[in-house]
């Protein structure tokens, strides 16, 4: 499997030229908000968002100063969205390190994160990149929708397989594709173009949500056996969904009787847990994964082969093979 450094390499002078410019963008004279940003700084991750804008660039034009602008827009609204969240799930750790509702409070967080938001909307219109804004403005409102129709079907416990796929498109799916179509846009890429990178960053974005999804009933190599999150939160996704909707009704009342009254409940969690494993939801979800993924690849083919496409090919078997 291909590493994240080795799926960077055809953009590795734009990601190191990048850090800086995003990096720019936050600068500010209140000492607090400067402390809190570089706090944010210090602890970013793969950086999977830019890397795509700039891959999805180089594969439909030649980057330009608009691509590091589309690439810190998308990262800026994102962060954003992160921090606004942990606020509204009461998170107070995010990959290792607490959040920022946990060392300054949620007062604090929530106007950091519209510090974010409103220089992401500043940049884009001091560099009159109002396509790509629209692109991203209208990521941010399907991921707010997904979030609603997911709280909304978790208090319910009705949701359907294609209402699964609703959820994932919007709260997940949609930000990859935003990322993609950015890229594409620009560089001023055809509309034919900037249509295919929107549709292969959906199928990638939905295989990376699938994949997300069976960690929670898959063996976690930290503590070797399932974590059972999406259960504890009643969230229902594909590997509980496909199982209910095939089972006896007298097993999947009793399911959802232990989804509603006892998902606190370790021992169980686990027994739901191994409902699902022993009756096919894994391997129904993970076949369904891998369509998306073939999917996603097939897109890259109707491209001419350059180093970008085999990155972004890689970064498809990445997403639907990695460990975390």
């Amino acid at each position: 499997m291909a590493s994240s450094s080795s799926i960077k390499r055809p953009i590795k002078t734009e990601m190191e030229r990048f850090e800086p410019f995003f990096n720019k963008q936050l600068k500010s004279k209140i000492p607090l908000l400067s402390i809190i940003t570089n706090y944010i700084l210090r602890r970013k991750g793969k950086q999977m968002r830019p890397m795509l804008v700039f891959l999805s660039a180089k594969l439909t034009g030649t980057i330009s100063e608009s691509t590091y602008v589309a690439a810190t827009l998308i990262e800026l609204l994102h962060t954003a969205t992160l921090i606004h969240d942990d606020v509204v799930d009461e998170t107070y750790q995010r990959r290792g390190f607490f959040s920022i509702n946990a060392l300054w409070k949620s007062k604090i967080a929530v106007l950091v994160g519209d510090y974010f938001l409103s220089k992401g909307l500043m940049l884009a219109l001091d560099t009159n990149q109002i396509g790509t804004l629209k692109v991203v403005s209208t990521a941010v409102k399907e991921m707010a929708e997904g979030e609603l129709l997911q709280i909304e079907k978790s208090r319910k416990l009705d949701i359907t397989e294609e209402v699964y796929y609703q959820i994932i498109t919007k709260k997940t799916a949609t930000l990859i594709a935003a990322c993609t179509t950015a890229g594409a846009y620009s560089v001023d890429a055809a509309d034919d173009k900037r249509e295919m990178m929107n549709q292969f960053g959906t199928y990638l974005g939905i295989a990376f949500q699938i994949k997300d999804d069976l960690f929670d009933y898959e063996k976690n190599d930290l503590i070797g056996k399932p974590t059972g999150n999406d259960i504890r939160e009643k969230k229902m996704t594909l590997p509980l969904i496909y199982v209910l909707n095939n089972c006896e009704v007298k097993e999947r009342k009793r399911i959802l009787s232990i989804i509603r009254r006892y998902h606190k409940n370790d021992k169980k969690v686990a027994e739901v847990i191994e409902f699902v494993r022993q009756n096919g939801g894994i391997e129904y979800t993970h076949r369904k994964m891998i369509e998306y993924k073939n999917k996603a690849l097939e897109i890259l083919e109707k491209f001419e082969d350059s180093e970008a496409k085999q990155s972004l090919k890689e970064l498809v078997v990445f997403t639907t093979e990695r460990k975390k």
